[in-house]
């Protein structure tokens, strides 16, 4: 089983939409796959087409369980409308979860020692991470063998791209050795302006080794997926950005 975490404190650099769709293609090409919604935002949870007011008990039904009292993946992950992928869903009340974690001596593993213990027959779990770094992302860098980093096709992406490689490097020193960067991934990419061309361009150049050669466009389906509960991948497959995200599942495949 392969852990991938999805990870950048920037917020709207299309780390859920990679990361739901990411799982799907994965999905569609036979890989059985669950996510991991533990943004507080649940914005993945919704973009599969779970919404919070279905939940009957946020504290049991959600992946608040798998920090509070370690819960095996199986319990918590359910079925989504498309074959070989499941999601734990995430929830509101997670925010809260960093301060009830502060008391544990083992708050940076919590969600590492739930992922050891379960036993599903997945090949991937993709985690969405919350848009900080906090200990919520800690949990994830510490539980994932690997981490993909979106990152928005604008000037300001770039040092929060260089702040994050540096936690990452913390963390191979401390809690998780094994922690690999999979990729960094261009995202938001708008062909008409040239400073979406400059950043690629940068990014090429100064990490030519995690770059991925996928880059994601800006796309209105992609805006539009969300809100009728489908990953691009489904709502729109013939779109440039499903076609985008399908060929970074085979990149991903390949390394």
């Amino acid at each position: 089983m392969r852990v991938i975490a999805l990870a950048n404190q920037k917020g709207g650099v299309g780390k859920t939409t990679s990361a739901v769709n990411l799982a799907a293609g994965l999905a569609q090409l036979g890989h059985k796959s669950i996510v991991i919604d533990c943004d507080p935002q649940a914005n993945a949870s919704t973009a599969l087409g779970f919404f919070e007011s279905d939940i009957s008990d946020p504290f049991m039904d959600t992946c608040y369980r798998l920090f509070s009292d370690s819960a095996k993946l199986e319990d918590v992950a359910i079925p989504t409308q498309f074959p070989g992928l499941s999601i734990v869903r995430g929830t509101k009340h997670l925010v809260g979860i960093e301060i009830e974690l502060v008391s544990f001596e083992d708050r940076e593993s919590r969600l590492r020692v739930s992922m050891n213990a379960s036993s599903t027959d997945a090949e991937f779990v993709i985690i969405d991470t919350p848009p900080s770094l906090g200990l919520l992302t800690l949990n994830c860098l510490v539980a994932a063998d690997e981490v993909i980093i979106p990152v928005q096709c604008e000037f300001l992406s770039l040092s929060g791209l260089a702040r994050l490689l540096n936690i990452v490097r913390a963390v191979q020193k401390g809690d998780n050795p094994y922690l690999k960067v999979c990729g960094v991934l261009a995202t938001m990419f708008d062909s008409r302006t040239k400073l979406s061309r400059e950043v690629t361009n940068d990014l090429a150049n100064h990490f030519p080794d995690l770059l991925f050669s996928t880059v994601v466009p800006r796309s209105v389906k992609m805006a539009e997926a969300p809100s009728y509960g489908l990953p691009i991948v489904e709502y729109a497959p013939s779109s440039a950005g499903a076609k985008a995200y399908m060929d970074l599942t085979r990149e991903v495949l390949e390394k």
